[in-house]
């Protein structure tokens, strides 16, 4: 099981990673952060970005928090950092 952390920008005008803020890979979320909306299209997000389902993607820490840290199983922390480092150039 591997482990990210993400910063995300909640009311953005899309989904996407957007580059990287503080070291972290950069998520805008085009869902506001009002009732976990902004959480659930993270982890769906994520989940589509790794081809794998949104039960395989777990929130473990940041809930109410830009810092998101989340847990993807089958994958390693490396091969998580290597799927959204890539991205981004």
């Amino acid at each position: 099981m591997g482990h990210l952390v993400l910063y995300c920008q909640p009311g953005a005008p899309a989904t996407r990673i957007a580059g990287e803020h503080g070291g972290m890979p950069k998520v805008q979320l085009k869902a506001r952060p009002v009732d976990g909306e902004a959480n659930a299209a993270l982890i769906a997000f994520v989940a589509s970005h790794l081809g794998i389902t949104r039960a395989s993607v777990s929130l473990v820490q940041g809930g109410a928090s830009r810092i998101k840290r989340i847990e993807v199983q089958a994958f390693s922390d490396e091969a998580l950092k290597e799927a959204f480092q890539g991205t981004l150039r």
